[in-house]
C-alpha cells in the first residue's frame, strides 16, 4: 500500500490488521501528540482493561508542518534502539509490541498511567533516590553492550552501517553545537540576555571548545546513543507498590560519543535545578549527577568484567571512564545553552513569573561547564559552581 499518515479513525482497523487487536469495534483511540517530532495516539478497550499506544514518524517536523520537511525513516533508528535496549535494559523502556517500516509506526506499551520527569519536577516534585541512578545506569548498559568492549568487531561495524543518521546527527551538529553561537534564524531568547548572547558569540574560546566538542560528535562513534536523553524523554510512576523509569523516543539514535546522552541529562537536571532554586521548591535537585554518574560508573564497570577481549585492563578502564567524564560535563555546557538562547527551549525556565534570572545563572553555569570541562573532575567540582 505504500506509507500513509494515519488518522484517529484509521487506528482500529489499523491495530486489527497489524494482528494486535481482535475487534475493532472494541478500540476507542484519541490523539496525545505532545513532542516536536511526531504523532501519538492512545487506543483503549471499551471497558478500560487493555490499551496500546501507537507512534507515527511524519514526513515532517509535527510543530512545523510541511514548511519543515523531514524524512520518517527516523523511526527506523528509534525501532533499532528500542531493538538493542530491549536486550540489555528491559526494565527501563516501554515494550515494544510491533514495528511497521512501511509506515514508520511503532506499537508499543501505554504509558499514561506515568508522569513525564519534566512535568513532575516543573510541578515541584522531587526525582526521588530510583529516577537518576536508573538513567545512569541504562546509559552504561546501552554504551557498553554496542561498543568495541561489549561487541565483536563484526557486529559493531555492522551496527554503525546500520544506525548512521545523517539528518538527525546533522540537526543536532547545527542546533546544539553550531547555531547558539553564530546569528541564526532559529536562535531566540529573552531580551534579559541580549547581553550573554553577544557575549557567547564573540568569545573565542568558548567557540573554540564547543568546536572540539562538535567534532568529538561527529567522529567519535563509541556506542550506540538515545541521542535526545533529557527529563522530557523520561516517564516515572509506580506500578504494584515500585518505582518505575521508563525513558522512550530515542529516534536521534546514533552511534557517537558515550558521554552526549549523559550530557544532555545532567544539562536538563541542571536547569530544573535553576528553577526551583527561583521558586524556593529546592529539594534532591543536587544529588542528580552524583546519583546518574555513580550509577553509570559501576555498571559499566560491572559490565567491563565480561568483556572477552582482555587486552584492555583496568588502568586504561579508569582513563576511559575519565574521558567520558570530561565530554558529558562538556555536553551538558552546550544543551544549557542551547535551551536558553538557540531553539527549543525549556518549559522550566520559560513558564518561571520572571525567567531571566534564573536562565542567566543557567547560562553562565554552562559556558562555565564547557570551558572548564579538563578541571571539573568530580560531581562535587560541579557543584561548587552551581
Amino acid at each position: 500500500m505504500g506509507y500513509r499518515i494515519l488518522e484517529t479513525d484509521d487506528l482500529p482497523g489499523y491495530l486489527h490488521e497489524r494482528g494486535h487487536w481482535a475487534n475493532p469495534d472494541d478500540i476507542h483511540v484519541r490523539e496525545v501528540s505532545d513532542g516536536n517530532m511526531n504523532r501519538v495516539f492512545l487506543a483503549s478497550s471499551a471497558d478500560g482493561t487493555r490499551s496500546l499506544a501507537v507512534k507515527q514518524a511524519l514526513p515532517w517536523v509535527r510543530v512545523a508542518g510541511p514548511s519543515w520537511p523531514m524524512n520518517p525513516d527516523r523511526a527506523d533508528a528509534e525501532a533499532r534502539a528500542y531493538e538493542q535496549l530491549a536486550k540489555v535494559a528491559p526494565d527501563k523502556i516501554p515494550a515494544i509490541h510491533g514495528y511497521d517500516p512501511e509506515n514508520y509506526a511503532l506499537v508499543m506499551e501505554d504509558m499514561s498511567d506515568l508522569e513525564v520527569l519534566r512535568t513532575l519536577l516543573n510541578e515541584g516534585a522531587a526525582y526521588g533516590p530510583h529516577t537518576s541512578a536508573r538513567i545512569g545506569e541504562l546509559v552504561a548498559q546501552l554504551s557498553f553492550t554496542t561498543s568495541d568492549f561489549g561487541m565483536s568487531s563484526a557486529e559493531r561495524k555492522a551496527l554503525v552501517a546500520a544506525s548512521v543518521s545523517p539528518e538527525l546527527c546533522k540537526i543536532t551538529e547545527d542546533v546544539v553545537l553550531s547555531e547558539p553561537y553564530v546569528e541564526h534564524e532559529h536562535n531566540h531568547w529573552h531580551p534579559g540576555l541580549d547581553d550573554l548572547a553577544t557575549e557567547f558569540r564573540a568569545d573565542v574560546r568558548l567557540r573554540t571548545e564547543v568546536a572540539d566538542l562538535r567534532h568529538t560528535f561527529m567522529t567519535s562513534a563509541q556506542a550506540l546513543l538515545h541521542g535526545d536523553l533529557h527529563t522530557g524523554s523520561v516517564m516515572v510512576g509506580a506500578r504494584e507498590g515500585a518505582p518505575v523509569v521508563r525513558v522512550f523516543d530515542p529516534e536521534f539514535s546514533f552511534v557517537g560519543p558515550i558521554g552526549f546522552d549523559l550530557g544532555l541529562y545532567w544539562a536538563n537536571a541542571l536547569v530544573s535545578e535553576e528553577r526551583a532554586r527561583a521558586l524556593g521548591t529546592l529539594s534532591d535537585h543536587g544529588d542528580q549527577l552524583r546519583l546518574s554518574w555513580e550509577a553509570f560508573d559501576a555498571e559499566f564497570r560491572r559490565l567491563w568484567l565480561t568483556r572477552a577481549d582482555t587486552f584492555f585492563d583496568d588502568a586504561y578502564l579508569d582513563r576511559f571512564l575519565r574521558r567520558v567524564w570530561t565530554q558529558s560535563v562538556g555536553y551538558a555546557g552546550t544543551e544549557i545553552v542551547r535551551r536558553i538562547i538557540g531553539f527549543a527551549h525549556l518549559t522550566d525556565l520559560t513558564t518561571l513569573p520572571d525567567p531571566v534570572p534564573a536562565s542567566r545563572r543557567a547560562l553562565l553555569l554552562g559556558r562555565e561547564l564547557i570551558v572548564r570541562r579538563e578541571e571539573l573532575t568530580t560531581p562535587d567540582h560541579i557543584r561548587a559552581l552551581v
